[in-house]
This record gives structure tokens, sequence and C-alpha cells, in this order.
């Protein structure tokens, strides 16, 4: 679907790029479909010589000439940017966010108009298009902009549609936040290795290649973690031993806590993103 569509990418930083790279190496589009613009004419310079996309500084170009315009920017300068473009904005083009942390209700206050929205959550894997993202739809956005976002976003791993939009807090705290989570995991499984003996680099090959291979194998099975976990826990055995220590050290509870406390920060900062959306309002 996405082959006659002309995407506009604002904002060629890591997100960004990750997307142009997801798009054209999954064979989603090609080249000449996307668009790009960016403050910083050396990004764009790289950005045009690797993907040889069209490049531009004027945002306003971007939207101009898109069918998709995708705002891959910074929350901080979200507003500003929305202010830039709003007047070439209609209900011709689908606008996706990524924007993290900006509610959809915030745009929306902000723009003060019916437009195709959506909002999209993706992490940090994107950059090795192992992305997890949440994909939400605005009032306006129909079945086929929900297909077009998720299109765009399973070129860099797997996405998931939210029908409730609310929820978007929720994936904040769990894969937005998540990869920050497992990297803390690994650091410490690689010092138990080398507080075992390992050598600093053997253990974080190691640690990190488990927490893959547990993954995929989730993935691929389709078992559920508990299955698995029973799977490799013999009676008397090392790893019951192991699983032990985590459950009286109360692993599964700091994480359900880590998750819950995120969540809750993602309520409060999108909070103050509406208001401050809404006391910029552009005129329609």
């Amino acid at each position: 679907m996405l082959n006659d569509k002309k995407i506009g990418m604002i904002g060629t930083g890591n997100m960004g790029s990750a997307l142009i790279d997801g798009l054209i190496r999954s064979g989603a589009t090609t080249a000449d479909n996307i668009l790009c613009s960016d403050a910083s004419e050396r990004q764009l310079e790289q950005i045009k010589e690797k993907y040889q996309v069209e490049t531009t500084t004027d945002n306003v170009e971007v939207v101009k000439k898109s069918d998709i315009v995708i705002y891959a920017i910074k929350p901080q300068i979200m507003a500003g940017v929305l202010k830039e473009t709003a007047s070439h904005l209609n209900m011709d083009k689908l606008i996706i966010s990524i924007a993290a942390g900006v509610p959809l209700a915030a745009i929306e206050s902000m723009l003060n108009r019916d437009l195709r929205l959506i909002r999209a959550m993706p992490n940090v894997a994107v950059a090795v298009r192992e992305g997890a993202t949440a994909i939400a739809a605005g009032d306006h956005a129909n079945e086929e902009d929900v297909k077009l976002a998720m299109e765009i976003f399973d070129s860099v791993g797997k996405s998931i549609f939210l029908k409730e939009n609310y929820l978007m807090d929720a994936i904040t705290g769990l894969s937005g936040s998540g990869p920050a989570y497992i990297f803390l995991i690994v650091d410490a499984l690689a010092d138990a290795g080398v507080k075992m003996g390992l050598s600093r680099k053997d253990a974080l090959l190691l640690s990190s290649q488990t927490i893959l291979g547990a993954a995929k194998l989730l993935q691929e099975t389709g078992a559920h973690p508990g299955q698995l976990k029973d799977s490799v826990t013999s009676p008397g055995g090392t790893a019951i031993a192991g699983l032990h220590t985590l459950e009286k050290g109360g692993l599964r509870t700091t994480l359900i806590n880590a998750v819950e406390a995120a969540t809750n920060r993602s309520k409060e900062l999108g909070e103050a993103m509406i208001k401050n959306f809404a006391d910029g309002q552009p005129q329609p």
C-alpha cells in the first residue's frame, strides 16, 4: 500500500533514519518515495548519500509534497514544528507523530481542526529493525490509515494497534522504557559472570545473547514464558536455585513497579504537554 504514497519524514535523527532504513531495506517503499527534512544540513547530506532520498531543510516543503507526514522529532520542538506546518495540514494527508510523550489530545488541541492523526510509540530497537511499536488513532483516522502506519513500523520490527488511546502511557512504561530495563539486566548478568571468573567481553556476549535467544524462543514457539521456564528447570538443579534467589530478591515485583512508575510519569508528562500545546494554538 505504501508504494504509491509519498512519505515525508520531518526529522532524520535516530528514529527518523531508522525508519528510512527499514522502509527501504524491507521493500515497503522506494527511496524516490521518501522526502526528508532536518535542521542539520550535514545530517541531510549523510542521509541523502546513504539512502538516495530527497532532502530539504524546509519542513513546509515536506508537508506540501507528502501523502504521509511523519513527525520524527523531539517532544521539546514538536509544538514549534506543528505551528510552522499547521496551515498545510489537511484531511488529504495521514499525519503520524512519534514524538515521545506527546498525546494525540495535545496535537489536536493545538491544530484545532479535523485531521487523520496517528500516534506511534516505537522504542530504540527500531535501529536494528527489532522495534516494538504501539499505534493509536485519532477520531478521523480510518482503518486504511492504521494499516499504513502498521506497515511503516512493521518494517522496523513489530507493531500493535491500541483501540484505547489512554493505554499509550502503559506502552511507554513497558516497551518504550523497556530496553533500559533490559540493558540494566544484561549489565548485571555480565557483572555476575565477571564475579564468577569470566572475562568482561565473554560475559557481556553471553548475557546479551541469552536475552536475545530467550526472546526469540518465546516468539517462535508461542509458548507461555512460565512453560518455557519450567522446561529448563530441573528438580534440585541450578536453574531453580537461581530462580529462588531472584524471587527472594523481588525481581518480579521490582519490574512490575518499574513499569507502573514509568507509566505514571508518562501520564504526568502527557498532561503537561496537553496544557502547553493548548496554550500555543495556531490559527486555523
